[in-house]
């Protein structure tokens, strides 16, 4: 029981960073140590499972897929988006600073632990670390739209999205900003929109099914290299999670309300002075500092448990 709740948080705990552009449920999953048994169970739905299913039974097709670790932490997962959804969108909205501090926190500290699992240093594994980097600075760049989505531009978005979510370092969430329809299906979950909540899942399904065959291959033959990758993602990503940000340019949404287009990082002196607010500097930097410690305790756990996650 110990065992499967242990697994039911990691899904919680990766259902609350998916939620929030920015932070990946992968780089959760990651540093929990139970990454590549995701990966791994994940990959065996397909024609192997069917066969299975209809040579061997419920129980050996179950087996085959490691349901007993994928139900629990899947379980946690749901109820984790379900559940905060509108918690953390009221925080943002709330207490931004203290948020992203958070999240710098927690990212800062995943990206130190990624790097550290990199034993094998060679001239391509640095190439793509910096790549990595550099491609999650041009995401920073780009521009969120807001369009209004039909089901099949949320069966796409959810495909997409999903690839983002299970990759450490690239935040799901924060490609449904730029495709627009972020506040769309956070409002869908909120209210239970039950069929466009379909739509968006069943591009999920299908986009995780699709792509979690090609990275678990990837990962298999080139470990180290996709680690440094992933590794420059994670710190690529602290520039779009640093907390004092000037707003340099607006832009009214579909509901006639103001929101930042265009911002920059800012010292948090600067801040002060810009947005002509304290930057809660104790505050913010206690929380940089919490969040860091809750890695390494996540970083502990993981590697206790993470022989007793297997696949089957």
């Amino acid at each position: 029981m110990k065992h499967y709740i242990g697994l039911f948080l990691r899904g919680m705990a990766m259902g609350a960073a998916d939620v929030v552009p920015g932070v990946s449920g992968g780089t959760i999953a990651f540093i929990t140590g139970i990454y590549s048994t995701l990966l791994q169970s994940l990959s065996r739905f397909g024609l192997s499972l069917i066969s299975v299913f209809k040579n061997d039974g419920l129980v050996a097709a179950s087996r085959h897929v490691n349901a007993s670790f994928l139900l629990p932490l899947f379980a946690g997962i749901t109820l984790s988006i379900l559940s905060l959804a509108r918690v953390i969108t009221y925080l943002l909205e709330s207490e931004p600073l203290l948020v992203w501090s958070f999240f710098f926190g927690l990212i800062l500290a995943s990206s130190l632990f990624v790097l550290r699992q990199i034993t094998r240093w060679s001239p391509s594994v640095i190439v793509l670390l910096l790549v990595g980097v550099l491609l999650a600075l041009i995401v920073a760049q780009l521009r969120p739209v807001e369009v209004v989505a039909g089901y099949g531009y949320l069966f796409m978005a959810g495909s997409i999205a999903i690839c983002a979510m299970i990759l450490p370092g690239i935040s799901g969430s924060f490609i449904l900003l730029l495709l627009g329809v972020y506040a769309q299906v956070l409002e869908a979950v909120r209210i239970l929109d039950f069929s466009s909540i379909a739509a968006f899942g069943t591009g999920c399904i299908v986009g995780l099914l699709s792509f979690v065959k090609l990275l678990n291959w990837l990962l298999e033959h080139y470990y180290q290299r996709v680690l440094a990758l992933l590794s420059g993602f994670i710190a690529g990503s602290l520039y779009m999670v640093w907390p004092w940000k000037e707003v340099v340019q607006m832009y009214t949404n579909s509901h006639g309300i103001e929101k930042p287009l265009v911002q920059v990082n800012v010292l948090p002196g600067q801040f002060e002075q810009v947005a002509g607010q304290s930057a809660q500097l104790v505050g913010c930097l206690s929380l940089m500092i919490s969040a860091v410690v809750i890695v390494l305790i996540l970083e502990k756990l993981g590697g206790k448990e993470a022989d007793n996650v297997a696949p089957e």
